[in-house]
């Protein structure tokens, strides 16, 4: 993979092995030592040409595009509701979604090292960490949900379409033709209530663990642990199947769906347009927040999933075409939804909008009481249980696969080598306590986590530092640059007004109006008491203040003014890309910041230094084969004699540095003062130290040195 790094003022900080030590002045000088590098073992790539698209297709097309995108859709104005939807697609989530998926190609690095780009914003990385930790904890508790349906639908009679059973009440009913069922209560309603959950009356009453739903939850975490236990060349072949089986399943239903009486009248509701609803904010509200929360934006996950490619890969096209499936995959799981509903409402002669139902209510009530009416009723739920559970389970692995990643290139010497122990421990601290979510009153805390955790404005603000520290602090015409690196050219200039104006624009509008329309949290006519709801924003503010935080964080660790450490936190770094078998050959992007050129020893521009014999401001001269400096010097046989005799020793010019590299084997003589590290290529003959045909022509002894500040040094 591809080597790369951060250069500040002369100080090279690998992207691909992060420091242990988090303190933001340590971006530590680090030599080309191939055989420390060699130490750790090799970050893997995607091994098939699809892996990384259908890895993000089945990453990002989860439970939502089933359940909430066609309730939204039927809720707010049928067909008029892909106009905000498609809107905020363009303007927003697309952006973000190459945004994110760029990153994480360009660093082959994690969610948490991609920042040393803008290292003031290293509490993004943190603030996503927490929150996919929260959402693996009980999110896949829902796929619980579905293996628990799926198991008792291999029966000749499902036991939710009948109330002959030992937890049906004398309330129960199966006629659906019934009008008034004010005191009786489905039999679907009773299976969902009483027997898988066993509810209580609130989320004081947490009651036991069910027993049922432990091992359902163990089974989805065997599962996820066997899909990525051994790394993205595994993982790649499992989304094969887990990607692709839910489009099966989704065509196999909607040919079922339109052949039943009423579907037209369903899917007519369904598409419709009423453009009155546009007056309201709250589609348009809706529209956004679909669009952030189906396309799993500010997680991690596809930054950790990006950073997997080749360097070269085309990220441009394979991330429009996942938005545009991903849409599309809505829409059509839309028209299956509502041929599903616009039955239901036939036999129970309601209308259409009193029976599309949103969220767990969808899946686990509305469909499993309109299966009971079909023939051969258990085929029909195996079939959308086992979609529900493909669909959720790609969701859950490629989220936890970005937890992992994060932290295994956070800290590569301790945990790269003991990945498959490491991700077995995740999954058995997230099971332990995703077994409060799986307790008689289980379903309140389940709520308390969707509602405030993992979702909502904890989420939307940790999407908008992510748009802003790259496209306003990063630089935009430096990303676009290596996006151009990436792809071989430059994307339209579109992007590039979406990430500095409209998205930031959209996602902060979109946090203040959920700030405002924020209501406490409610479950049916059961309100969450206070304490439960000061737990929930307490799991919100876990993440939230992380990004601020570090920010505080790293300005105390910094030294000097005021202002002068605001500069250093505010200048973006300059990125030093080595050559590897993905990067380019040799490639060193200025610092803007920087006030003159340090090959270039005539410049005016550039002061003498502030502390001219201290060399922890080094003014970098990069040399290479076959690409020749400004004055070129080859490496002579004996480097140990170049650090004694050379003007480049600290002893007479502190200021210089020298870093000869290519990709072979490498010698280093180091001097205690000035390490050199010098990388001899056997492709090309040696110098000759006596020949008098090869002319050194060392730098300039007067060459001044950058115009820096101590406390810029320290970075």
């Amino acid at each position: 993979m591809a080597t790369n790094g951060t250069k500040t003022d002369g100080q090279v900080t690998e992207l691909n092995e992060v420091a242990n030590n988090d303190k933001p002045k340590s971006l530590e000088v680090r030599t080309e030592n191939n055989q420390n590098q060699n130490d750790l073992p090799d970050r893997e790539t995607w091994g098939g040409r699809f892996d990384f698209l259908l890895s993000c297709v089945g990453y990002a097309i989860g439970l939502g595009n089933v359940w909430r995108f066609p309730y939204l859709c039927g809720k707010n104005g049928g067909g008029a509701f892909l106009i905000p939807y498609f809107l905020t697609l363009i303007f927003a989530g697309m952006p973000l979604f190459l945004l994110e998926c760029s990153l994480g190609q360009y660093t082959s690095i994690g969610g948490l090292g991609v920042w040393k780009l803008a290292p003031m914003f290293k509490g993004v990385g943190l603030a996503a960490a927490v929150l996919s930790f929260y959402l693996n904890i009980y999110y896949i508790v829902i796929i619980s949900w579905a293996i628990y349906y799926l198991y008792n639908s291999f029966t000749t009679e499902l036991p939710w379409s009948s109330c002959n059973n030992e937890w049906n009440t004398d309330k129960c009913y199966t006629n659906h033709s019934i009008v008034d069922t004010t005191n009786l209560t489905s039999s679907v309603m009773e299976f969902w209530e009483r027997n898988m959950h066993e509810m209580t009356d609130g989320l004081e009453k947490p009651g036991q663990i069910r027993m049922p739903l432990a091992i359902t939850l163990a089974i989805a975490w065997v599962l996820v642990y066997f899909c990525i236990w051994k790394g993205v060349g595994w993982t790649g072949k499992v989304v094969y199947f887990s990607a692709t089986y839910p489009y099966f399943m989704l065509f196999i239903l909607f040919i079922r769906g339109v052949t039943l009486p009423g579907a037209r009248e369903g899917i007519m509701f369904y598409i419709t347009p009423d453009f009155e609803k546009l007056k309201e904010s709250e589609v348009w509200l809706d529209a956004a927040t679909q669009i952030f929360f189906s396309y799993g934006l500010g997680l991690g996950s596809l930054i950790a999933l990006g950073s997997y490619n080749p360097f070269n890969n085309n990220v441009y096209r394979d991330s429009i075409i996942v938005c545009c499936i991903n849409s599309c995959t809505s829409m059509f799981a839309g028209l299956v939804i509502f041929s599903i509903v616009g039955f239901m409402a036939n036999v129970t002669k309601r209308p259409i909008a009193d029976v599309a139902a949103s969220g767990p209510g969808l899946a686990f009530l509305a469909y499993p009481e309109a299966v009971t009416q079909l023939p051969v009723s258990p085929l029909w739920a195996i079939l959308f249980f086992s979609m529900l559970l493909m669909l959720g389970i790609d969701s859950q692995f490629c989220t936890v696969e970005g937890f992992i990643t994060a932290l295994v290139d956070e800290f590569p010497r301790a945990l790269r080598g003991r990945r498959e122990l490491f991700i077995a421990g995740v999954c058995l601290v997230s099971y332990l306590i995703g077994l409060s979510n799986i307790t008689q009153g289980g379903i309140y805390v389940f709520k308390l986590f969707d509602y405030y955790s993992a979702s909502g404005m904890c989420l939307l603000f940790l999407v908008f530092f992510e748009c802003i520290s790259i496209s306003w602090f990063y630089g935009v015409n430096k990303f676009y640059d290596n996006i151009e690196e990436m792809i071989g050219y430059k994307p339209c200039i579109w992007w590039k007004m979406c990430w500095v104006v409209f998205t930031p624009l959209i996602v902060g509008g979109v946090f203040l109006f959920s700030a405002i329309q924020m209501v406490p949290l409610k479950m049916g006519d059961y309100v969450f008491p206070g304490w439960g709801q000061g737990v929930g924003w307490l799991m919100a503010l876990s993440s939230m203040i992380l990004i601020p935080g570090y920010m505080v964080y790293m300005f105390l660790g910094l030294k000097g003014t005021y202002k002068e450490r605001l500069r250093i936190m505010l200048r973006p770094p300059a990125v030093v890309r080595r050559p590897q078998e993905n990067g380019p050959e040799l490639q060193v992007e200025t610092n803007a910041a920087n006030l003159s050129s340090p090959v270039n020893p005539a410049s005016p521009a550039s002061p003498a230094p502030v502390n001219p014999v201290s060399p922890a401001n080094p003014a970098p001269v990069k040399a290479t084969s076959p690409v020749a400096p400004a004055n070129p010097a080859p490496p002579p046989a004996n480097p140990v004699a170049v650090a004694a005799a050379s003007p480049l020793n600290p002893a007479t010019s502190p200021t210089a540095t020298i870093t000869i590299s290519t990709t072979t084997t490498t010698t280093t003589a180091a001097s205690p003062v000035n390490p050199i590290a010098t990388t001899v290529n056997p492709t090309s003959s040696a110098p000759n130290p006596a020949s008098p045909t090869e002319p050194v022509n060392p730098p300039n002894p007067t060459s001044p040195t950058s115009n820096l500040t101590n406390a810029e040094a320290n970075v």
